[in-house]
């Protein structure tokens, strides 16, 4: 099943939408709060973004930018807008399809099948990981966080995948070895110390102050 994040601030075509789309089979999640796009499409995870023109405060174009800043994830505008330069614009800021409303749900899904068998037949990965304003970007190796970017090394890009899929829950510092080097074999617990302190110092010149927490003698968890 896979997941759209529908941005469309007429409820009543948001929600004829819904219905229509999952009976498709798809799952889908309206936005109601349009102040925090980013914050919603991080957390929800879309494999699919319909996005409106007309939006309250920003614009679709401008949220598909912000989009495009962190995830390379399909887009597709729904607009009454219609002219060529609103078109252009759409595609020009990173969208994938334009469609003109009114429109037929049967056209809509044939262009989110086509997108999905482009983009997903050979990678279902989500490379893109939000907590609490950070936003981890696992292919490229980057954290950001306030518009500040900092690199990872591969065993920090390891280390904090691991933590960030299990956020919540205490993660082993075995476990962590396992991951960093694929076998226990030669590892010291000094190795993980070292790697996991110099996480933490490059989050924390990003401006996010005790984001890894240790559990004494136990391992490291992020909460």
């Amino acid at each position: 099943m896979y997941k759209m994040l529908l941005v469309e601030d007429d409820i009543d075509l948001a929600k004829e939408i819904l219905i229509a789309l999952e009976k498709w089979g798809f799952k889908v999640n309206l936005i109601d709060n349009f102040e925090n796009i980013i914050e919603e499409f991080i957390y929800k995870k879309p494999e699919v973004v319909l996005l409106d023109v007309n939006l309250p405060l920003y614009n679709g174009f401008y949220w598909c930018e912000k989009i495009r800043e962190i995830s390379n994830v399909p887009i597709i505008f729904l607009s009454s807008r219609d002219s060529d330069m609103d078109l252009i614009m759409g595609i020009n800021n990173g969208g994938d399809d334009y469609i003109t409303k009114p429109f037929s749900i049967d056209v809509l899904v044939t262009k989110i099948n086509a997108i999905i068998r482009r983009v997903y037949n050979y990678n279902n990965s989500n490379n893109i990981i939000g907590y609490k304003d950070l936003i981890f970007d696992i292919e490229k190796g980057i954290i950001k966080f306030n518009n500040k970017n900092i690199e990872l090394t591969k065993n920090e890009i390891r280390i904090l995948t691991l933590l960030l899929k299990n956020k919540d829950k205490v993660v082993s510092r075995e476990i962590l070895m396992m991951s960093l080097w694929d076998s226990d074999e030669f590892v010291t617990d000094n190795a993980l110390t070292v790697n996991i302190n110099r996480l933490r110092s490059k989050i924390k010149e990003l401006g996010v102050e005790d984001f890894i927490k240790t559990k004494k003698g136990i391992g490291y968890i992020v909460e």
